[in-house]
């Protein structure tokens, strides 16, 4: 019987979709292996599948559980590949971006936003790329992530280990996380999050607290902590409570996407923003992924676990382009939030050397 991983490069070279994922602190890995060449799109979010939705909410790609092949297996973890050495940071594009976030701080002080998130793509020459390798360096180096390798001929290949749980709803319980503010990791030192990272954080878990307070019988949050994904810290507030008995999940998911952790607020105004200045098209960064109306593993039908696609990467040809970004407000200083997505496209450049 052939591994998950043979699995996968057999169903790449013969051009058929398949996604393999992994949760956070799990070291088992899910293989979706769809049958069929077809590009099924959700509709409603009511189909039971594995989903991979755009950041502008134009596209929601489905590989349908009915049409697909599942496997799960064990894998074994490697030694942390986790690069101990400072990798260099490339200075390409560096005074564009800070020109973008010099206006947003300008958008921000003439009280058109509060705040925005901003982004960039930073792009590589893709050398002799093997995607299994790769995917299985992401597992070990990354354990606390959800970790995924996704690919569609029509669209292409995308890799993400992504710290931002969207929504997990089982039954009617969930969770989910106000993710924001971003330093560099320090082993020897604890995180001191200035007035700046402890304002973006409360703008999202405000955010989501009142978009969730209509379609909860119940909430509860977490105060802030730290958290550490790869080489960066965030700030972190869980949130969880009980959705009322006659929730709708497509309702929820137009109300938390584009989270302000990846948006902005007022969250139009910022989508607007961003659609208008940052010169280039996100796709699926910072849109959403994952498991939609059915638990695989434990097999209920009505829980759906679904992730933001950050710390992505997209391989296109002879090219690896990598989409990182950072929250934006009146405190922010252009070259400090530059040197802030370089940290961030670490995470994705770790696992390619």
């Amino acid at each position: 019987m052939l591994n998950i991983f043979q699995k996968a490069a057999g169903h790449f070279k013969e051009n058929l979709p398949f996604v393999l994922y992994a949760k956070p602190n799990s070291t088992q890995v899910i293989g979706i292996f769809q049958q069929n060449i077809n590009l099924y799109e959700s509709t409603d979010l009511s189909e039971k599948g594995f989903v991979f939705a755009d950041f502008k909410g134009s596209q929601a790609i489905i590989f349908p559980y009915n049409e697909s092949e599942i496997l799960n297996q064990k894998y074994e973890v490697s030694d942390n590949l986790f690069h101990t050495e400072e990798l260099k940071i490339s200075e390409d594009g560096k005074e564009a971006f800070e020109n973008l976030v010099q206006k947003g701080i300008k958008a921000i002080e003439e009280q058109v936003l509060e705040k925005v998130v901003l982004s960039r793509q930073e792009t590589l020459k893709q050398k002799n790329f093997s995607f299994l390798e790769v995917y299985q360096n992401m597992l070990s180096t990354y354990p606390n992530a959800f970790r995924y390798c996704w690919f569609h001929p029509e669209v292409g290949m995308w890799f993400g280990a992504t710290p931002e749980q969207l929504l997990k709803v089982e039954n009617s319980k969930f969770e989910t996380v106000a993710l924001a503010g971003t330093q560099k990791y320090d082993a020897n030192s604890e995180a001191v999050w200035q007035q700046k990272e402890k304002q973006e954080q409360q703008f999202v878990t405000d955010f989501i607290l009142g978009k969730l307070a209509a379609e909860a019988q119940s909430l509860r949050q977490t105060q802030p902590f730290t958290f550490q994904a790869g080489n960066v810290v965030h700030l972190k507030t869980t949130i969880n409570g009980i959705f009322k008995s006659d929730f709708d999940l497509k309702k929820v998911l137009k109300v938390l996407h584009p989270t302000p952790a990846v948006c902005g607020l007022p969250k139009e105004v910022a989508k607007d923003f961003i659609l208008k200045n940052e010169g280039y098209e996100r796709k699926f960064y910072a849109g959403f992924l994952g498991e939609l109306n059915g638990n695989l593993l434990k097999n209920e039908n009505k829980d759906s676990n679904l992730f933001v696609n950050l710390r992505c990467m997209e391989i296109q040809q002879s090219k690896i382009h990598l989409y990182i970004g950072c929250g934006i407000t009146k405190e922010s200083n252009p070259e400090k939030e530059y040197f802030e997505t370089a940290n961030k496209a670490m995470t994705m450049k770790r696992i390619l050397d």
